[in-house]
């Protein structure tokens, strides 16, 4: 038997509890892993509450992205053996001393990076990369990141920084001294929010990553420079009035390749800020849940 955590029945954080399920059997093309570490998102109590569909039967195993160490190749399965450190996004629960990989959407550990630290990649960081790649700026170029110090915005902050391109960043005062961390200038939140922007980029903007939606990214629109691009992950209807477009997800192990090579030689620090072990899994949630915690919270399981 494996040991996870997870929800019985869709709802609140009383539905959590600790399960015991049978070691997971890959099928053609995933990977069995011991997982040594796994990331924590606002999606995981999303998945929870049922906000992303109630179709999926219970009880279902938290965590959407894992790391650790291969235990067993499915049928069709090349270029990895086991014992190899991989890491990816899952889907079947990564709040567990087992669980599945696709073979397609994982990449191996690099040794200069921890698994605490790659399985913080394939969710948010991920995302963030497919973003900027959408984005397609070039040095010298400025992106305004809407969300800036959230997971998303602090890894496509860095992601841009590290291609030459000026980033600014939408975030309250008090995350000023973060968003400087990442590389970026921070424009506060609110009303007059593209005057002042225009006060930090005169000639408007090339590029707008949109993490928040609604009336925030239509106000902010008009600091973009004609020909600009505008790439929203979380309003498609929005981004379409605005002439922008949605992200486009990748789910590639190519992405995540190319993410640890920068956590590797220093041009992405994931941020973790609290790690907990996993008989504390639902601390971690909490503390994701309550929207407070900046960076990556993770639980670790080896």
């Amino acid at each position: 038997m494996s040991k996870a955590f997870g929800f019985v029945a869709y709802g609140g954080p009383e539905r959590q509890e600790f399960l015991d399920r049978p070691v997971p059997v890959p099928g053609p093309g995933q990977l069995l892993i011991a997982v040594h570490a796994a990331g924590v998102n606002p999606a995981d109590w999303k998945v929870r509450q049922g906000l992303f569909g109630t179709a999926q039967p219970t009880p279902r195993v938290l965590g959407l992205e894992a790391a650790g160490v291969v235990q067993v190749l499915g049928e069709g399965v090349t270029g990895l053996v086991v014992g190899d450190p991989v890491f990816g996004p899952t889907p079947g629960g990564a709040f567990a001393e087992h669980t599945l990989l696709e073979s397609d959407n994982a990449a191996q550990v690099p040794d200069d990076v921890s698994f605490a630290q790659a399985a913080t990649l394939p969710v948010a960081a991920a995302t963030a990369y497919d973003a900027v790649e959408q984005l397609a700026l070039t040095p010298g170029q400025v992106l305004l990141v809407l969300g800036v110090a959230g997971g998303v915005g602090s890894a496509a902050a860095q992601i841009a920084v590290a291609r030459g391109v000026k980033v600014l960043g939408t975030a309250s005062d008090q995350s000023r001294e973060y968003v400087a961390s990442l590389g970026a200038a921070q424009i506060a939140y609110g009303e007059g929010v593209a005057g002042r922007v225009k006060a930090a980029a005169p000639g408007g903007v090339d590029g707008i990553l949109d993490l928040i939606g609604g009336d925030d990214v239509r106000s902010a629109a008009a600091a973009l420079r004609p020909g600009g691009r505008l790439v929203s992950t979380v309003d498609p209807v929005a981004a379409v009035e605005l002439g922008g477009a949605f992200v486009k997800r990748r789910n590639s192990g190519e992405v995540l390749t190319a993410l640890a090579a920068l956590v590797a030689n220093g041009g992405l620090d994931p941020h973790i800020s609290e790690t907990f072990t996993l008989d504390r899994a639902a601390e971690a949630m909490a503390a994701v849940e309550s929207g407070h915690a900046r960076g990556k919270c993770v639980v670790e399981i080896r």
